[in-house]
Parts: C-alpha cells; structure tokens; sequence
C-alpha cells in the first residue's frame, strides 16, 4: 500500500527537498543512478561491454517547464550520442527517451516532442544504435504511439514501452507485435486510476502473461523488462514455444538491481540490456524505483538516518 504515497510524494517540491537534503540520499542514490554526467557513466557502458552486457541510457527529468528545457534535453542525448560514437560504443548502447523532457506535456507538445526527437534518433542511427520511447502516464499514449508510428516511417528500429497494468495494452500489443515493433514491456510504475489499470499485483502479473505472448508470437523484438524471476521463467519458455532464438529478444532490468543475474543471463547467451539512468535531476526516476519494491523503500529509510 505505501507504492500509491510514495508516488504522490515523487511530485510533491515540499518531499524533494526533504529527500535531496537528507543525509543518507546520496548513498542510496547512487544504487539507482549511474552518475550525474556523460564522463561519469561512460565508464560503466564500457564495464558493461566488458561483461558481455548491453546497456539503455536515460537521461533523467521529467519537470519540463519551457521550450528552452525542452532543446537543452534533446542536446543532452545528442552529446550522449557523440560521446558514444567516438568511443565506438554504439552497438552496445542504445538510448531511452521521455517524451515528457522533450516538452510533450507543453503547449503544441506533440509536434515539439516529435520535433526534438527525431534528431536524436537519426544520430543514433548514424552510429548503429536506437532509441526507446519511454512510457508514461496513461494520458500520454495516444501521443507516445503516434510519435514512435511516425519515426518508424523512417527509423523502423526505433522502439517504444507498453505497461501491462493498463487495460489498454493488449490492444496496443497486438497491434506493435503485428507490425514488427521493438517493444519493452514492464509491469507499469506510474499511479493510475482503476478506471483504466488493474490494481492487484496478482492481476497485474497475469496481464504481463497474456501481453507477453502476444510479443513472443508476434513479428516483433519483445523487451523483457522485469526483475521477477517467474516472469523470466515464463518468458524463456514462451520464447521456446514461438521458436524464438536467443537473438531474436532481450532482458532488461534496472541499474543497481539484481545484477548477479543480469550476469547469469548473459553468460546464457541471452542479450541482456541495462537500463542505466543518470543526471542531475534523478528524484521522479528514484522516488518510483522506491515505490516498484518495498525492499527499496526499507534500504532507503535505513540509510538515511545515517551520514555519509
């Protein structure tokens, strides 16, 4: 029951205060975030290669206020981009995009997240790699789907996320899956009405199932975005069902969580992806890595009674 508060607590400035002045943040934080600068996060891109592991990168913030916020994002993940390329580094990093930082949200927000967007994804084509588009709350779907059917006109490979906890992703599944997306499925990490999402994990686990198998049998490149170890289960046996080979899908999982076995997937011959966050502005992206696992909250209330 404390996911729904904490999610409420991710938008409130009062708690971000509290939070970023607290002693034991900054420990905590650095579980979840890779760094608050390229030159800070290009070491682990190159440790993950290392490891046989690929990685998704996030250039975290989401309070987008104005149009000049909204360039200064997109120029984050352009000089992303060229750091990448000039370390050779573009098969195994791509990037991952919330079309809320590219100023959806804004007046005229679609045609100017499309707009910001698209250059970022043709200079990550140009060096070999693609971009995600994040999901986010259900009120900003339709726009989402719209801007990755648009850029796939040109970049088919570009990617987008569906959430299992909405009703509506079935629908969305099959239709992605029909026409050969690149897809990220996650169980959903944003608080959402019951007019429109399942509340109860139970049903939320069985949905990802269903949508699951609806990748695994579709045209498409299913992204397994879970920590939970049945749901791996599951999806390694569907893929086997589909007759899907090891290339033909991934496993994400997040940064800092479980990376024993982002290690044991990939000594499988599975691609495995980190999603690798970082930035200055990382209290949203952290407030709702708290809220998925009630093990995040307690290491966080822990450490942060203590000093640095």
């Amino acid at each position: 029951m404390l996911g729904p508060v904490i999610l409420a607590a991710s938008r409130s400035d009062k708690m971000r205060r509290f939070v970023s002045a607290a002693p034991g943040t900054k420990q905590v934080v650095a579980r979840f975030i890779a760094g608050e600068s390229v030159d800070q996060v290009v070491p682990i891109i190159v440790d993950a290669a290392d490891k046989g592991l690929e990685v998704t990168l996030d250039v975290v913030g989401e309070d987008i206020t104005t149009v000049e916020q909204s360039h200064a994002a997109r120029d984050a993940y352009l000089e992303l981009i060229d750091r990448l390329k000039d370390l050779g580094l573009g098969t195994k990093a791509e990037m991952s995009v919330k079309l809320s930082m590219f100023g959806q949200a804004l007046e005229g927000g679609h045609e100017l997240a499309l707009a910001n967007v698209r250059p970022v994804v043709e200079a990550a084509a140009a060096i070999g790699t693609t971009v995600t588009l994040d999901a986010e709350d259900h009120t900003t779907l339709d726009s989402m789907f719209a801007i990755h059917d648009a850029l796939r006109e040109d970049f088919p490979q570009t990617g987008c996320v569906i959430q299992a906890y909405l009703f509506r992703t079935e629908a969305d599944a099959r239709r992605l899956a029909a026409n050969g997306s690149r897809v990220r499925i996650v169980k959903g990490a944003y608080k959402e009405p019951a007019e429109v999402a399942y509340q109860n994990k139970a049903e939320i686990d069985k949905a990802y199932v269903r949508v699951l198998r609806i990748l695994m049998e579709g045209e498409g490149y299913p992204m397994i975005g879970s920590h939970d170890p049945r749901l791996i289960s599951i999806a390694q046996e569907l893929a086997r069902r589909a007759g899907r080979k090891l290339d033909e899908y991934e496993f994400q999982m997040l940064y800092g969580i479980r990376s024993d076995e982002h290690l044991r997937l990939a000594a499988e011959g599975h691609r495995m992806r980190v999603y690798t966050a970082y930035g200055t502005d990382w209290y949203g992206y952290f407030m709702r890595r708290l809220a998925e696992k009630p093990a995040n909250l307690l290491f966080f209330a822990r450490s942060i009674l203590t000093k640095d």
